[in-house]
């Protein structure tokens, strides 16, 4: 509403409506930036790749970070060429100017074997294994999958990285909680994380210490660097595993699992969590923290528990009220789904994210 004033505005409850945006809205803009300058805050990197029809998913998982998030936030946004302009578009849009920022970048890989890590998984999947290597002046990143939705503010797991002890460089959560329906201890083909497993969607990263670091391996006596093992893994097992970089990930952490962080299970909560039964304990307790739609649940009538969340977000308006606009329709939605296993749980889906609203509206209270 003050698009023309070159000030950094971090706290959209602080901006003044469009009809009193005149003298007003100078002095308090001249105000939030002389009191950014003398109270700097630090600022949280989260990394996402988009490719294909991801697009619109993505744009919705972004709105979920920003709607909670209470320092500023800087998007590294990986995506084809086509969908560039689409993103700068959309993002251009968000009425929440210096409070978040953004880089584009093109999806990119090692030259001399673009083509292998292209074909591996999914498209674009494996392109989060080099971040260390492209984002060369970013110290920490958080990145998450396309079908990633917070239901409290990224800060809370960014202040993960403060628990990280002198040899954890990265922290993900289980792939499952219950080793009878785990896939990797029932089925993986080459080595893996712990019990089940870790599922890669949430990763955060110390970068400076994953560049520094020389990890074991079984390919040679001698470690290796982040940049120097990943072909090397791939050469190995590129017929032995099923899902691509998580995979391969799963084999670094089997071979260094000091430099691994694990976070409770409703940090990264999955159908899985639900579908046989609820075996989330931490979710039924606290409630999900960050909602994981893998396997197109959002898109379909499979998980409607899912569904309702994602809808709720994407349909959202920056500015409206929470309570009436997000957090009840969103309820009244997800009493319609009980007839599902994840429905019969649908309150671990808005305990957290009603905390959230809460916590919200008494930090601009206050404001």
């Amino acid at each position: 509403r003050c698009k023309n004033l070159s000030v950094s505005f971090w706290n959209s409850y602080w901006m003044l409506p469009s009809d009193v945006c005149g003298m007003n809205c100078f002095w308090e803009a001249a105000f939030r930036y002389d009191y950014m300058k003398t109270q700097p805050s630090e600022k949280m990197h989260l990394a996402v790749v988009a490719c294909g029809e991801r697009l619109e998913e993505t744009v919705t998982m972004l709105r979920s970070a920003i709607i909670f998030s209470i320092k500023p936030l800087h998007f590294h946004i990986f995506a084809e060429d086509q969908l560039h302009e689409s993103f700068k578009d959309t993002l251009d849009e968000f009425p929440y100017e210096g409070k978040v920022n953004y880089t584009l970048y093109p999806i990119t890989f090692p030259s001399e074997s673009a083509a292998e890590w292209k074909k591996l998984f999914k498209p674009c999947a494996s392109q989060r294994l080099f971040l260390p290597l492209i984002l060369k002046n970013v110290d920490s990143l958080l990145y998450v999958d396309t079908d990633i939705l917070f239901l409290r503010p990224v800060d809370d797991i960014w202040s993960f990285l403060g628990k990280f002890n002198s040899t954890q460089i990265a922290a993900m959560a289980p792939e499952h909680e219950e080793p009878r329906i785990g896939w990797y201890n029932r089925f993986a083909r080459h080595p893996y994380y712990g019990v089940t497993g870790i599922n890669s969607g949430v990763m955060l990263m110390n970068m400076t210490r994953i560049r520094r670091k020389y990890f074991k391996n079984d390919m040679t006596p001698v470690r290796l660097q982040w940049g120097e093992i990943l072909m090397p893994l791939l050469k190995k097992y590129k017929l032995n595993i099923t899902w691509g970089d998580q995979d391969l990930l799963n084999i670094m952490f089997f071979h260094n699992p000091e430099s691994l962080y694990v976070f409770p299970c409703q940090w990264n909560y999955r159908p899985d969590h639900c579908i046989y039964g609820s075996n989330c304990k931490a979710a039924e307790e606290e409630g999900i923290f960050i909602l994981h739609g893998n396997r197109g649940v959002y898109h379909d009538d499979k998980q409607p528990t899912f569904r309702a969340v994602y809808e709720a977000i994407k349909n959202y308006s920056f500015g409206d009220d929470l309570v009436h606009s997000l957090l009840q329709p969103l309820e009244r939605e997800l009493q319609k789904t009980t007839h599902t296993y994840c429905g019969r749980v649908y309150k671990v889906f808005i305990k957290q994210l009603t905390k959230s609203i809460r916590d919200l509206y008494a930090r601009r209270s206050k404001g």
